[in-house]
């Protein structure tokens, strides 16, 4: 098994768990919080899509999913193309309503499709390249790629856990 193999399975699971959080949501349910300043699914999904897009999208020197695919304009929220949910204020997270869980979904499809398509054209020689030298040590791609991985799984566990309270 390649690195990389290991890395798409990673996403995969997201993937599945993205779609076992969606599956028969309602728009209600999607912006439920369970207390005052707490995260929404629809925030959480989002959240994670989001940052995913914009992380992949700098490392594969592309656009972001977000607004070359017209999910920008689709999503229609009160906030910048560049906002992707980080250092959101609770009432910042309560303006993520989408009426549709679908067009979480279909988003967040777009976006894992883009990552699996780059990571498959990576060799393990690519993983050890420095992109980000700002740290100690310096951060290599295969690095970037398993936070990425992590932070998805972290929201998505955070997601379904809101998803079983209303269940």
């Amino acid at each position: 098994m390649r690195s990389t193999d290991v890395l798409i399975d990673g996403f995969e699971r997201v993937s599945e768990n993205v779609h076992a959080v969606l599956d028969g949501i309602t728009a209600d349910q999607l912006t439920y919080r369970p207390g005052a300043e707490a995260n929404t699914i629809a925030w959480l999904i989002w959240h994670l899509t989001r940052a995913q897009d914009v992380q992949i999208a700098d490392v594969a020197d592309r656009d972001e999913v977000w607004t070359s695919a017209g999910f920008y304009d689709r999503f229609d929220l009160p906030f910048e193309p560049s906002a992707s949910g980080y250092g959101q204020s609770p009432d910042e997270v309560a303006r993520v309503s989408v009426g549709d869980p679908a067009l979480l979904a279909d988003y967040y499809d777009a976006t894992h499709a883009v990552t699996v398509d780059y990571l498959g054209g990576l060799t393990d020689d690519d993983l050890d390249r420095v992109i980000d030298e700002n740290w100690n040590p310096p951060v290599t791609l295969g690095v970037r790629l398993v936070s990425i991985v992590d932070d998805d799984a972290q929201h998505v566990g955070q997601a379904a856990y809101v998803r079983g309270l209303l269940d």
